[in-house]
């Protein structure tokens, strides 16, 4: 590849200050230019077609495949994606965005804004549960010529332009798609996108292969050559393989935290809890409310008083969570404090079991509940016995339900618990991420990502269906405020902690994390020394 440095230059922005392992300067990226990275990649993803597998790590690797409208800066404000520029009409019913030019998709074809229109209103609603429900508010799409898209919205949907991140709503190419059916179309095993790198191979087991796109429209991007994805099951062995060199970055809780301390310490990685503003995971303790005794909320208080998220954050995430002050993530909109949070307080929590008759024993049980044991690792295993050793000291018998992955995910959606573990994304507005939770219309048996805990409160649906289409954004705030107060109130799902997962990155790895998106994004500044 030959580098025209003189337009790398006037591109200036593209590729300075736009990362926490920035670049010290222009000279230094150009003298980068060229490289191979290697990213740790675990589970391996069963696709990487975005409209019908929304897998994170599916993401991680299709995200430099496909690109969306929008992408986000850690304080989620939308950025250029596809889209070059945006405006909203003053009533917040019509959103027109000018498209990039001189784009092309993977196979030669240009892409228009007709690819945009087919994405969002026809093959994405059919097939993506998430964009189905973002774009529900839309009353008519029109491609307006080749580089316009003008969207008519039914109602204002204030959360509309949070929608367009390639996970969300991947562009997708008309000229594949069209006609044929999405779920079986060859395209979904070579997936053809507009993003700076193309598949070249995928060994199954073993790992995935990007090549750059040497026609990606932004002239001398991207600076990498290649990105191997290495698929590596054994948290162990995703450790040495950071160590040795195998692999030059990984993220999430790829490694497990309990190495973390150590390599905080080395001068031989960078580590960062950017790029997750996106997602801010908040994890909870769910409860299905419709029976038992969690269906008391004086029940759900008591068992939050009884564990202490101190405890879980310092000794089985070490440091990788800060505590939860409510229903909402604080990195996203609209996140209001509603201060302390039912603190750490077994007499508290043996009062409110007085209080609802549940008296002890003679083995000192007030009452037995069964907790759906998440399979997702190491982390939430020990939090599982962890909270059953720490509710067995108010009374409260914990009886742990362990299974895998897939049944655990069909029970919880066909409600088949009384309580489990989840991390739920927020996806930047509690409009996407948390109305789904909450919202009694959510209530959808066999849907993740729903309303599982069966919680109805009519005012609670009467504030989410008022704040969407509030387009005055101190009302609108003040409506999503009320909203932590009373889900604070009620507690259909206990808050636990946010998680702040980390990307690790070996010395000499710089720009991998540019956007709110973080690694799941195109890396197209991303260089390795």
């Amino acid at each position: 590849m030959t580098i025209n440095r003189r337009n790398l230059l006037l591109s200036g922005a593209a590729c300075t200050g736009a990362s926490v392992f920035g670049f010290a300067s222009l000279d230094e990226a150009f003298a980068q230019a060229t490289g191979r990275l290697t990213v740790c990649l675990y589970p391996e993803p069963p696709s990487l077609m975005l409209g019908l597998t929304q897998t994170t790590p599916a993401f991680i690797v299709a995200g430099k495949i496909y690109q969306g409208l929008l992408t986000y800066d850690f304080d989620l404000n939308p950025q250029p994606g596809l889209a070059k520029e945006w405006s909203v009409s003053e009533d917040g019913l019509t959103y027109t965005f000018r498209l990039q030019e001189n784009v092309r998709w993977h196979d030669g074809a240009p892409f228009t804004a007709h690819d945009v229109v087919f994405s969002t209103q026809e093959c994405l609603p059919e097939i993506h549960s998430r964009a189905r429900a973002n774009f529900a508010s839309v009353e008519s799409a029109t491609a307006l010529d080749d580089h316009t898209v003008e969207y008519r919205l039914k109602t204002p949907f204030t959360a509309f332009l949070q929608v367009f991140e390639a996970s969300g709503a991947p562009i997708l190419p008309a000229h594949i798609y069209k006609g044929t059916d999405y779920r079986t179309n060859p395209a979904n095993e070579s997936p053809i996108g507009t993003g700076p790198f193309r598949l070249k191979e995928w060994r199954r087991g073993e790992y995935i292969h990007l090549v750059r796109n040497e026609d990606y429209y932004k002239e001398d991007l991207p600076l990498l050559n290649e990105i191997y994805f290495q698929i590596i099951p054994d948290s162990a062995s995703r450790l040495v393989a950071l160590q040795n060199g195998t692999v030059d970055v990984t993220g999430y809780d790829n490694i497990d935290y309990v190495f973390m301390p150590a390599i905080r310490e080395s001068a031989d990685f960078g580590i960062t809890h950017d790029g997750y503003q996106f997602a801010a995971p908040l994890a909870t303790l769910e409860f299905n409310t419709r029976s038992g005794h969690v269906a008391d909320k004086r029940f759900r208080k008591a068992m939050l008083h009884a564990i202490d998220r101190d405890f879980i954050i310092e000794n089985i995430w070490f440091g990788q969570a800060a505590p939860a002050t409510g229903l909402v993530s604080s990195p996203t909109r609209y996140y209001k404090d509603t201060g302390p949070l039912y603190p750490y307080d077994p007499g508290q929590a043996t009062a409110l079991l007085d209080e609802m008759g549940l008296q002890p024993d003679a083995n000192g049980v007030r009452a037995s509940v069964k907790l759906l044991g998440i399979p997702y690792g190491d982390m939430w295993t020990k939090l599982g016995e962890y909270v059953k050793q720490s509710l067995s000291q108010v009374g409260i018998d914990i009886q742990i339900e362990n299974t895998d992955p897939g049944n655990w995910a069909s029970r919880y959606s066909n409600w088949e618990f009384e309580t489990t573990f989840c991390f739920w994304y927020q996806f930047g507005h509690p409009g996407l991420g948390i109305t789904r939770l909450y919202h009694s219309s959510s209530i959808a048996k066999g849907i993740y990502g729903s309303n599982t805990a069966g919680y109805e409160n009519p005012e609670v649906d009467r504030l989410f269906d008022e704040a969407i289409r509030e387009i005055d954004e101190e009302k609108r705030a003040a409506m999503y405020g009320r909203l932590q107060e009373i889900l604070i109130e009620d507690l259909p799902n206990a808050p636990l902690f946010e998680i702040k997962w980390a990307t690790v990155m070996r010395k000499g790895v710089k720009n991998v994390v540019t956007t709110a998106i973080g690694i799941c994004e195109g890396f197209e500044t991303a260089t390795v020394e």
